[in-house]
C-alpha cells in the first residue's frame, strides 16, 4: 500500500478525511496528520510517504512551502493540494511544483477519490518503470560480466560497459565463487547488499542461474583467507537456506580472471560427489583425490570430445575400454583411483553436453554419478562410464528440430548481407560450431554454405526483379563483396548469369 500524510488545521478536515475515504480499498494507508505545515515536515522527515494532502493556508508554514520542503526528503512525493481560495496565483504556484490536484473546500469528495485513484496508478506506473529500469540493468550487468569471464567481449567494450554499471575492477587479484541454491532471488538480494557495503565486490547471475560472487584481492592469500571467512559468516547468516558454495582459484586481474569462474563452476559439480559439503575450495579439490600419479590428467579428454561431437558412440566405447585396461595395468593404481577418474569422467560428460547443447540434463548425470559411487568392482564402475558415454552421444542422436537451428535460420533471414559463419554464429549461440553444422545440415538437409548461397541468391533475384541497381550493387547488398564469386553462385543455383536473368524480366 502507499502511504498518505495530511496536513490541515481545522481538526474536523482531518477527521473528514480518515472517515470518508476507504483507504484501504483505495490502496492506500494513512500514517500521520499535523496541524501546520512546519510539524507535517518535521514528521515527514523520519518516515516514509508517497502522498501528501496539505491544505494550502495553514500557519508557521503554508501548504506549497511545505511541498518544497518535503520533496527534499521524499523526491518522488505527490500531493494534492486542498484550499479554501479560489486564488488563480496560489492555483498557478501549485501547478509549478507539479501538485495533483487543486481541490477547493468544501472537497467534492467524488473528485477527490478520482485524485487518489489517478496518484496510485502514478505511483504504480513509476514503481514499474523502476523495476523495469533496474531489472534492465540487473541483465546488463549479468551479461557483461558473463561475457567477460568467458572471453566474449573486447576490453574496450568491457571498459565502457564497466564504467557505464559503476563497477570498480582495479585489484590486483580476483576471487570468483559460485553460489548455487533453490532460493537464488532470495539469497541474491542478501549477497548483492552485502557485496555492496565492500570494495571491489559486486554478485550477478550467469546464465545457468547461479549466483557469481566477484571479489577482487589486494593480496592473493590473505585475501583468499578473508573472502572464505565472508563466505562463512555468509552461510552463518542464512541458516534456514541450503547454499552450495564454490571458491575458484585466485587469478590475477585482466585476461586470467576467467580462469577462477571456470575453477569455480567445476567445483560447483564436486557437491555430487561430495553432498555432505557445504563448500568447496577449488585449490583443496586435489588434496581429495587419490594417488596423484593415477589422476584425470591420464585421460586424453581432446580425444573423447571429437568423439561426441562427431557422435561416434562406437569409437568412443573403445576408447574407454582402451583407457580402462591401460589405467588397470598402471603400478599402484587404487579403487579409489579409478573411482576419482570415473567421477571426473562422468563431470566430464556433462560439461561437454552442456557445452554442446547449451541445456542440463541434471538427473541423468546425477544418477550416474550415485552409480559410481555405489559400483564395488571396476567391471561395475566400466560399466557405468560407458552407459553414460553412450546416453550422452544420445542425446546428440536425438536431438530434432533445435531451437537453436530455428535461431540461427532467423539470424541468417535477417542479415544474409552481414559476413556469416559457423564459428561466428556457434559463438553467438555458444553452441561448439562442428555441431551445430551437424544439427543444421539434419535440419535443412543442406549444409550451412549451401543455405546461406540459396538463401543470397534468392534475395538477388528478387532485387533484379524489383530494382535498377547495377549487378555489382546486388551482390553487395546480399552479402557478396566478390562479384565474380556472385556472378559464380548466380549460375549455379539459376542457371544463367544475373545479366541474362534481367534480360528475360
Amino acid at each position: 500500500m502507499f502511504k498518505v500524510f495530511l496536513a490541515d488545521d481545522e481538526p474536523f478536515i482531518i477527521e473528514g478525511l480518515y472517515d470518508i475515504i476507504d483507504w484501504a480499498e483505495a490502496g492506500l494507508e494513512l500514517v500521520g496528520h499535523a496541524s501546520n505545515g512546519q510539524r507535517a515536515l518535521d514528521a515527514l522527515k523520519h518516515m516514509p510517504v508517497d502522498i501528501l494532502l496539505t491544505d494550502i493556508s495553514m500557519p508557521v508554514m503554508n501548504g506549497l512551502d511545505l511541498i518544497r520542503g518535503a520533496r527534499s526528503v521524499h523526491p518522488g512525493l505527490l500531493a494534492i493540494v486542498l484550499s479554501g481560495f479560489d486564488d488563480f496565483d496560489y492555483l498557478k504556484e501549485g501547478m509549478g511544483l507539479g501538485i495533483e490536484n487543486y481541490l477547493l473546500k468544501p472537497v467534492n469528495i467524488q473528485e477527490l477519490k478520482a485524485t487518489l485513484k489517478a496518484a496510485v496508478e502514478k505511483l504504480n506506473s513509476v514503481q514499474e518503470t523502476l523495476s523495469l529500469q533496474a531489472y534492465s540493468q540487473q541483465i546488463l550487468k549479468d551479461n557483461t560480466l558473463h561475457r567477460w569471464l568467458t572471453n566474449q567481449i573486447a576490453p574496450l567494450e568491457f571498459s565502457e560497459r564497466a564504467e557505464l554499471l559503476g563497477l570498480s575492477l582495479d585489484s590486483p587479484y580476483m576471487a570468483v565463487s559460485v553460489i548455487r541454491t533453490e532460493e537464488a532471488a532470495e539469497v541474491m538480494d542478501v549477497i548483492a547488499a552485502k557485496a555492496e557495503s565492500r570494495d571491489g565486490m559486486t554478485a550477478f547471475y550467469d546464465l545457468d542461474g547461479d549466483i557469481v560472487l566477484l571479489a577482487g584481492l589486494d593480496d592473493a592469500d590473505r585475501g583468499r583467507q578473508e573472502l572464505t571467512a565472508w563466505l562463512r559468516e555468509l552461510q552463518a547468516g542464512l541458516p534456514n537456506r541450503s547454499l552450495r558454495i564454490a571458491i575458484g582459484s585466485v587469478e590475477e586481474l585482466g585476461e586470467q580472471a576467467g580462469q577462477s569462474y571456470t575453477t569455480a563452476k567445476k567445483a560447483q559439480e564436486y557437491f555430487w560427489i561430495y553432498p555432505e559439503l557445504s563448500m568447496i575450495d577449488a585449490r583443496e579439490l586435489a588434496a581429495r583425490q587419490g594417488n596423484p600419479q593415477a589422476d584425470f590428467s591420464l585421460i586424453d579428454w581432446p580425444a573423447y570430445a571429437k568423439l561426441i561431437v562427431a557422435k561416434d558412440q562406437a569409437k568412443l566405447c573403445e576408447q574407454i575400454q582402451c583407457d580402462f585396461k591401460r589405467l588397470q595395468a598402471l603400478p599402484g593404481i587404487t579403487p579409489q583411483d579409478f573411482q576419482d577418474i570415473a567421477f571426473e569422467m562422468v563431470i566430464h560428460f556433462k560439461l561437454e553436453l552442456k557445452a554442446i547443447r547449451h541445456t542440463e540434463e541434471t538427473a541423468v548425470y546425477n544418477q550416474a554419478l550415485q552409480q559410481v559411487r555405489a559400483a564395488v568392482t571396476l567391471e561395475e564402475l566400466e560399466k557405468e562410464i560407458l552407459e553414460i558415454a553412450e546416453t550422452t552421444v544420445g542425446f546428440l542422436i536425438s536431438d530434432v528440430r533445435s531451437p537453436i537451428v530455428q535461431q540461427v535460420l532467423k539470424y541468417i533471414h535477417q542479415s544474409y548481407a552481414e559476413e556469416l559463419s559457423l564459428k561466428m554464429l556457434g559463438a553467438h549461440y555458444s553452441i561448439h560450431p562442428v555441431y551445430l553444422g551437424q544439427l543444421f545440415t539434419k535440419e535443412t538437409n543442406e549444409s550451412f554454405t549451401e543455405y546461406i548461397n540459396r538463401y543470397r541468391i534468392e534475395k538477388a533475384k528478387e532485387l533484379l526483379k524489383t530494382t535498377q541497381a547495377k549487378v555489382h550493387t546486388i551482390a553487395k547488398d546480399v552479402g557478396y563483396w566478390e562479384v565474380g564469386y556472385f556472378y559464380k553462385q548466380f549460375k549455379k543455383y539459376v542457371g544463367i548469369s544475373p545479366t541474362d536473368y534481367r534480360g528475360l524480366l
